[in-house]
């Protein structure tokens, strides 16, 4: 039991659902032991599920309060988290109605997965370096599974 107490110290797993959202199911999962700020964690999250398609285009959002409020931060940080989704164009505000999903943009998503592949690609080539591959072999590797998979 204790230890399953300390888990959700760790981390709170929160499913937000609203009257107001018309059955939108948005998931957020803070973890506080992360070193990754909230706003940031809530920003990254509602971002991916918005590009995944989770999220679909003009779904209504909750509240800056009702998500601090059921996330039990502050306004404040949740306030820069959209904040931050409008800045990038995945948002829009209609005053005295609330935030919501805006049309996706074709061009963020490649440039998302782009993001994503340099990722996974920098950390093979970080495990190829570390078992002593070589740039060629690495590069074998990857022409191997392309073909595999395609």
């Amino acid at each position: 039991m204790k230890k399953l107490l300390t888990k959700l110290y760790l981390l709170y797993i929160l499913y937000i659902h609203s009257k107001h959202m018309r059955g939108l199911r948005m998931n957020i999962f803070i973890d506080n032991r992360s070193g990754v700020a909230i706003y940031d964690q809530i920003w990254t999250q509602i971002r991916d599920q918005i590009v995944n398609g989770t999220l679909a285009e003009n779904e209504a959002l909750p509240s800056i309060r009702n998500l601090a409020k059921d996330l039990k931060i502050s306004v404040i940080t949740t306030k820069r988290a959209y904040e931050e989704l409008e800045r990038e164009g995945l948002i829009y505000t209609v005053p005295a109605k609330g935030c919501f999903v805006a049309p996706l943009n074709r061009d963020l998503l490649h440039e998302d997965n782009l993001r994503k592949m340099e990722e996974h690609l920098a950390q093979a080539a970080r495990l190829a370096k570390a078992c002593s591959l070589s740039e060629a072999e690495a590069a074998e590797m990857l022409r191997m599974i392309w073909e595999e998979e395609i």
